[in-house]
């Protein structure tokens, strides 16, 4: 564990969240820190840039200098550096030692960490599981979701740490340990970064396998990929989504259930549940093991989960006017997530709002959904060529196409559904600097036409 940091030289890579984090921990125990930023300094980051110097922290931008990188004890990286970079081939011939912030603040607590990690539906079982444990211990959510963990490592008085893990955190997290790791499920996704389908796999899979031997696993048994890795998991095994082997959650007779050495426990009804579909129900499962695991108890579970708040943008039902009930799920980048959202509404008058920077995914499964549980569909941004002529093909007509979110929702409103779905497949950089702001101008522009 390190502990001793003065007098030892550190690099963190990226004027990120996270890599401030990590530049101000260091600070905080002696080290000599230095920041390297490719990109060019904004004006945006005067203040903050001025406040890391003020601090004795050194910081360079618009590239990586020999200076920089020269006799570094260790470097830590923000999760969005590639691994084939220029800095970081530069690194590996100096044989520096890189690892994510993730892991530098675990190497810094004995405190355990439960680590959430798939393609789909981190946040909300981040969120839900810190909520839960929250009821009889101090458990703060972090990483992806919430704050650093390097930001609140030093905060003796928290019992676990929640963190959301993305692929980039953990393709960086070589000797993260977690007590129990979470994988929620896995679709493909972030293939430029990580080149091949089974390197992305890879990099979420090394937290359920030796040498990082959590005690104990929880993978999904709808999705086969990761049914089949639970033969491999380490430590305690436990399953969710289906009824699968003595140890598992999942949903019988209208209830979500847990099993641990195959007695059965019911935990609440899925009707008492603050959210719908299928995959929140798997969300709640995986906190509800990770709970139990902890020693929370059914009713402490159960009241948790009532007044459990679902974070932004994430099939967030915000509003309803007229009969029509607005649905944010901005999050929804890839058609992969829009799936889940699409499939939770049935037998109702659903308009969704879909489109944005195309990722070239497949889209059959996508238009097998609409075709199943949407009524119209209203196009906007770069990807709306490729949606439509796919759309079209699997028999789907009732299309419109938008040039901009308000446009998109005075479109909605006026086809007078029961439901409006933003859930965009899509990524948003065409229109908006990200998920977050898309999903911010979407309930905007639907609170200022309802009122």
């Amino acid at each position: 564990m390190l502990i001793h940091w003065f007098d030892k030289k550190v690099l963190v890579i990226g004027l990120s969240k996270s890599g401030v984090a990590a530049a101000k921990f260091l600070n905080r125990h002696g080290a000599d820190v230095y920041l390297t930023e490719y990109s060019p300094a904004k004006d945006k980051d005067a203040q903050l840039i001025d406040e890391l110097k003020n601090m004795g922290i050194k910081v360079e931008t618009g590239g990586h200098s020999d200076e920089f990188l020269k006799d570094v004890y260790l470097a830590v990286t923000s999760p969005s550096v590639p691994l084939d970079s220029e800095v970081m081939l530069k690194l590996k011939e100096r044989k520096t030692h890189v690892i994510s912030e993730v892991e530098l603040a675990f190497s810094q607590t004995e405190k355990p960490f439960i680590a959430i990690t798939g393609t789909n539906g981190k946040t909300t079982t981040t969120a839900l599981t810190a909520h839960i444990l929250s009821s009889e211990y101090k458990a703060e959510p972090c990483g992806n979701y919430g704050e650093p963990p390097c930001d609140i490592v030093d905060d003796e008085s928290i019992d676990y740490f929640v963190c959301e893990c993305s692929s980039f955190q953990l393709a960086y997290s070589p000797a993260f340990q977690p007590q129990i790791s979470v994988f929620t499920n896995f679709t493909p996704d972030h293939i430029t970064w990580h080149k091949t389908l089974e390197n992305y796999f890879e990099a979420k899979a090394r937290i359920f396998k030796s040498p990082q031997n959590p005690a104990f696993s929880v993978l999904n048994a709808k999705d086969k990929k990761l049914l089949e890795f639970s033969k491999q998991a380490a430590g305690e095994v436990f399953l969710f989504g289906d009824e699968v082997g003595e140890n598992c959650s999942y949903v019988k007779d209208g209830f979500i259930c847990f099993k641990r050495d195959g007695v059965e426990e019911k935990i609440i009804a899925v009707d008492e549940c603050p959210f719908i579909g299928e995959h929140n129900w798997q969300n709640a499962e995986c906190a509800i093991i990770c709970a139990k695991i902890e020693g929370i108890s059914n009713e402490d579970i159960k009241k948790s989960i009532i007044s459990f708040k679902v974070p932004e943008h994430r099939l967030e039902k915000f509003a309803s006017k007229d009969g029509i009930t607005f649905y944010n799920d901005s999050k929804a980048t890839n058609p992969e997530a829009s799936l889940v959202a699409i499939d939770s509404f049935n037998n109702c008058n659903v308009a969704l709002i879909a489109g944005g920077r195309d990722k070239l995914t497949d889209l059959t499964e996508f238009c097998d959904a609409v075709n199943k549980h949407i009524t119209s569909v209203i196009l906007i941004g770069e990807a709306s060529d490729r949606f439509e002529e796919n759309l079209r093909k699997n028999g789907f007509d009732n299309i419109y196409r938008e040039d901009s979110m308000q446009s998109a929702v005075d479109k909605s409103i006026e086809l007078k559904p029961d439901v409006v779905l933003l859930s965009p497949a899509c990524a948003s950089f065409d229109m908006f600097s990200g998920y977050e702001e898309r999903g911010r101008v979407f309930k905007e522009d639907v609170l200022s036409k309802i009122g």
